[in-house]
């Protein structure tokens, strides 16, 4: 069986970073990771927390949940939102594919944007579920 969690992801961050929109709010080449650099740059979009299941469906489907989180210094809670809407409309049942997986559903479930304690940044958080297969 393939790295599904890896693929996906590996998908995911090339089909963020070869968005306009998102390279016109994160830069070019858009600042998507899934380890950042020691001293980012903001705005960023950073992969987190990632979750899978096998499906019990023919072709051994696996099921994702991920955590994508944008930082913004942005004064006030504009940027992480526009970040946010972004990556909603970049994903909304895209069909990204690497190392042999392939994404037959993909989309945001969950959107929460804040401001940190100190009010010095703001934050979006988005929970993703995707469904992978083999290609």
């Amino acid at each position: 069986m393939r790295d599904h969690e890896g693929a996906l992801i590996k998908a995911l961050i090339a089909w963020l970073k070869g968005d306009a929109a998102l390279q016109a709010l994160l830069g070019d080449p858009a600042r998507v990771w899934d380890q950042p650099p020691e001293e980012p740059a903001f705005p960023h979009l950073l992969i987190g927390k990632s979750e899978s299941r096998g499906l019990n469906a023919d072709g051994g489907g696996v099921e994702h949940r991920l955590t994508l989180t944008c930082a913004s210094r942005f004064n006030g809670m504009e940027e992480a939102r526009a970040v946010a809407a972004a990556v909603r409309a970049r994903v909304a049942d895209a069909a990204v594919e690497a190392d042999g997986v392939r994404a037959v559903s993909l989309g945001v479930t969950f959107t929460d944007v804040f401001r940190s304690g100190d009010l010095k940044r703001a934050w979006a958080v988005m929970r993703l579920r995707a469904v992978t297969d083999e290609v």
